[in-house]
């Protein structure tokens, strides 16, 4: 899978599994464009995708501002004149009972999880259509399949998610653009890092593989997706589960 000449923008690689999809796809050969809201971890991935001798432009940009994709999508054409894959990380949880669920809570997940998502393609097609080619992964996850008590919220945005994933790659499936989605099932993060030992028990009696996965897991599923490897393959969801679902 040769990436060299590639360029790829992905939200949200200040840590965890955006960080790990923007090296992975670094070490290939792509350079990288990529979102974080803090600066701190956002330079340690600029140092680390600069390291392995690729190119690289860090914006600080909020995933559920409109004028941010499109600005970011400009910035990147500034630098770089073309944009050949787009990888949809950008995600949060505020995790609770529906009863106790504010709108608030509903809203900021929504806005961030699904509406971020849509403003990016939607920043980021229009060069692709250009170009005719490009490579769209979106990251949803296991819940949005599963449901999880807790995660109204960030279930219904990662279902959501697939729902989008499928009509983008109708759309514009005759452009040579694909569109695919990526479905973690529990990852070693800091999101998963906040179970306590319980917790993590019941998820791991779940997975027949018997571990959780690693942001490098889900990264090498990514890649694949983004490579002309999977040119004949779109619309497809790639769970990466551990057999969980």
């Amino acid at each position: 899978m040769s990436f060299a000449g590639k360029i790829a923008i992905v939200t949200g690689a200040g840590r965890g599994i955006g960080k790990a999809i923007a090296l992975d796809l670094a070490a290939a050969g792509c350079d990288i464009v990529f979102t974080n809201r803090t600066k701190a971890l956002a330079d340690q991935t600029q140092a680390a995708i600069e390291a392995l001798g690729r190119k690289c432009l860090a914006v600080q940009a909020e995933a559920s501002d409109p004028a941010a994709a499109d600005g970011l999508v400009k910035a990147a054409l500034e630098r770089f004149e073309r944009i050949d894959i787009l990888v949809n990380n950008a995600g949060i949880t505020k995790d609770t009972l529906l009863l106790r669920m504010t709108p608030e809570d509903w809203r900021s997940v929504m806005a961030v999880n699904l509406d971020g998502m849509f403003y990016m393609t939607r920043a980021v097609i229009r060069t692709m259509v250009r170009q005719r080619s490009g490579k769209i992964v979106n990251l949803s996850s296991v819940v949005g399949f599963t449901g999880n008590p807790g995660q109204v919220n960030y279930a219904s945005s990662k279902a959501a998610i697939v729902g989008f994933s499928k009509s983008v790659a109708r759309e514009l499936g005759s452009r040579n653009i694909t569109c695919n989605i990526v479905a973690p099932g529990f990852i070693a993060t800091d999101m998963t890092g906040k179970l306590d030992e319980a917790q993590q028990k019941a998820i791991l009696d779940q997975v027949p593989l018997g571990r959780m996965g690693t942001p490098e897991d889900v990264a090498r599923a990514v890649r694949f997706l983004a490579s002309e490897d999977a040119a004949y393959i779109t619309g497809t969801v790639l769970h990466v589960n551990g057999g969980m679902y």
